[in-house]
């Protein structure tokens, strides 16, 4: 199976604009094969918790039914971040589009302190089963709790694919955590990041994907939008960048 890992740059609050962006980066993966694509860490308002709240919803919301249509004619399942609303609640949640079938929503378990005041946290772990390997989903801060990847092996994990929205900074911390995860475990990990700006800071991109060595096998530079495809029985990598299916105006 192919694995789409996107780095895009999202519209701040925008969730139509990020939609039509979405939906490019979509119809340009399915055409090289992939079977899955995961976006950053609320993706389709980007990375803003201030916004939260008033942009907050849930998976059966209408505007993501061009989603849901694309996943049906694609063959392709998407997992795209946003708000979540559960009654006064909100919380960062990957909706997933499956093919043909009901909808699915992630919620993040482990919150970093700074999302305390404006998220709850999910209860419970997912894992994506019906592949040849189970694949367990992580978003941002989660990748720096070992439990989370403690209990996605535990679960028969042999994919642990992270949508994070992380810093130059915080994106350096993690190559080492997730490199570390991937040997620890002999899980192959990938990682969705964004790039552009993220709650008034610089998103420090370099998307990446690691065998179950803990080796390297691709990244993404830390300024462009672009997508790395990886084959689960090859083993092997393709990556775009600065490429032409992401143009709008911003």
């Amino acid at each position: 199976m192919k694995i789409c890992i996107a780095q895009t740059r999202a519209v701040k609050g925008d969730i139509e604009a990020n939609l039509v962006n979405h939906k490019k980066v979509i119809e340009h993966s399915a055409s090289q094969g992939a079977k899955m694509i995961i976006f950053p860490e609320l993706s389709l308002t980007g990375y803003e918790p201030e916004l939260a709240n008033a942009l907050a919803t849930n998976k059966d919301d209408e505007q993501f039914n061009e989603l849901q249509q694309a996943s049906d004619e694609k063959n392709i399942m998407i997992g795209a971040g946003i708000p979540v609303r559960s009654g006064k609640d909100v919380l960062i949640g990957m909706i997933i589009f499956r093919p043909l079938q009901p909808r699915q929503t992630y919620f993040k378990q482990y919150l970093h302190p700074d999302e305390e005041p404006w998220f709850v946290k999910g209860l419970s772990q997912q894992i994506l089963e019906g592949f040849n390997d189970h694949i367990a989903l992580a978003i941002c801060y989660e990748i720096s709790v070992p439990d989370h990847a403690r209990r996605a092996h535990e679960s028969g994990a042999k994919i642990y694919i992270a949508s994070v929205a992380k810093t130059v900074e915080g994106m350096e911390r993690a190559f080492g955590t997730l490199a570390a995860t991937a040997k620890k475990y002999s899980m192959v990990v990938l990682v969705s990041n964004c790039v552009g700006e993220c709650e008034g800071k610089e998103a420090g991109g370099r998307s990446a994907i690691w065998n179950d060595k803990g080796i390297l096998l691709e990244q993404l530079n830390d300024k462009d939008e672009g997508i790395i495809i990886f084959d689960t029985n090859t083993m092997e990598t393709i990556k775009e960048q600065k490429v032409d299916f992401l143009p709008r105006e911003l």
